[in-house]
């Protein structure tokens, strides 16, 4: 929606393309953007097909779920281990076997409801003529089929659950369980899109995702931003308020704007205050920094960071964007994109006054006993 932001994508896209044909001409190779473009397109036709059967969408509760992992386990388990859905390769199988066997609490009443739910959807995406969808509602509504497979299935019993996995491809044939069944006639055609997708766009993005970005980094180099990984990122920004609908929003908020945005909804959900909070507000600074904002860019699992000054000190932590900061999946700018910060000053008289938690506000501050009592 942003017209100087696509305009300047859009750019800097035409750029890199024409540096890559200019050095790939006498390579003879495809040319990656149309190579994905193509792979995305069929992406789009295969989509409904590829949510509802192989990812489960039209199946969305727990037992299903569990049924899909017997059926294809006992398929994928008897082949070599490089020739089976990685998945289920050996490095696999303990965290697969952990969740099968897991003796977690099974709700078929819920279960009921979201697999009643989920079989709609499908009915709806799919269509009520889809051979997929006819032969796991087998003339029922999605509610009737959902509340007939979820009390006739015995999965919800680790035993039986291991009975069958153990018991391999002849046990998976021989069963009854209305959930096995299901995932059994659904299984033909969810791995067919399954191999659709991997050889021929999963694999396509991959590879010419690969050339784009080594093109990118022989253009730009370090200049260029890393995507968020879980090794150590610096994001440089300013303190700063931004406009929204011509309205300026300040760089920060105060403890007693919590009160007062609660008292605006009647302190109703979801913005009722704790009544921990709501007992300690005489004692607060109603005035003390609660949350603030800046134009560090931390798109994509920076929440819980530190918010660092320039003498290093721990002013706060990251732990929220606000909406316009959603762009910068694709691009950044720092016109409204804001990370927000709870402020360290904040977190200390929260932890003081209202969680009875002096002793670790005294840690955190590295102060103790009288001093810290004292403010300093």
């Amino acid at each position: 929606m942003d017209k100087s932001i696509m305009d300047a994508k859009a750019a800097d896209e035409a750029k890199l393309r024409a540096s890559y044909k200019a050095e790939a001409k006498n390579a003879g190779t495809a040319d990656p953007w149309d190579q994905i473009a193509q792979a995305e397109k069929l992406q789009r036709d295969i989509y409904f097909q590829l949510s509802y059967l192989e990812r489960l969408r039209g199946f969305a509760s727990g037992l299903p779920q569990i049924a899909r992992l017997l059926v294809r386990a006992a398929e994928e388990k008897p082949k070599p281990n490089g020739d089976r859905l990685r998945e289920f390769r050996d490095s696999g199988l303990p965290s697969l076997e952990q969740q099968l066997f897991s003796p977690a609490p099974v709700y078929k009443s819920l279960d009921t409801v979201l697999l009643a739910d989920s079989l709609a959807e499908m009915q709806a995406g799919l269509g009520k003529d889809n051979p997929d969808v006819q032969k796991v509602l087998n003339g029922k509504t999605p509610a009737d089929a959902a509340k007939d497979m979820i009390a006739g299935t015995k999965l919800d019993e680790v035993a039986v659950r291991k009975q069958l996995y153990e018991g391999g491809q002849a046990a998976i044939e021989a069963s009854s369980d209305p959930l096995i069944v299901a995932m059994r006639a659904i299984e033909p055609d969810a791995l067919a899109v399954r191999k659709q997708f991997d050889d021929k766009i999963d694999s396509v993005v991959r590879l010419n995702g690969t050339l784009i970005a080594k093109a990118r980094f022989a253009q730009s180099g370090f200049s260029q931003p890393p995507d968020a990984t879980f090794t150590l990122r610096l994001s440089y920004g300013a303190v700063k308020g931004y406009k929204e609908n011509g309205k300026d929003i300040p760089y920060f908020t105060i403890m007693g704007g919590a009160y007062e945005h609660a008292a605006e909804h009647n302190n109703e959900p979801p913005y009722k205050l704790p009544e921990s909070w709501m007992n300690a507000k005489s004692k607060l600074d109603l005035k003390t920094p609660l949350n603030f904002v800046s134009t560090a860019d931390i798109i994509g699992g920076n929440s819980g960071s530190p918010t660092i000054n320039k003498q290093g000190e721990v002013v706060g932590i990251i732990f929220d964007g606000n909406i316009e900061s959603l762009s910068a999946n694709f691009a950044y700018s720092e016109v409204q994109s804001r990370a927000v910060s709870v402020d360290s000053r904040g977190i200390q008289e929260a932890l003081r006054k209202i969680y009875g938690a002096s002793a670790l506000a005294d840690e955190l501050a590295g102060t103790k006993g009288d001093a810290a009592k004292a403010g300093k």
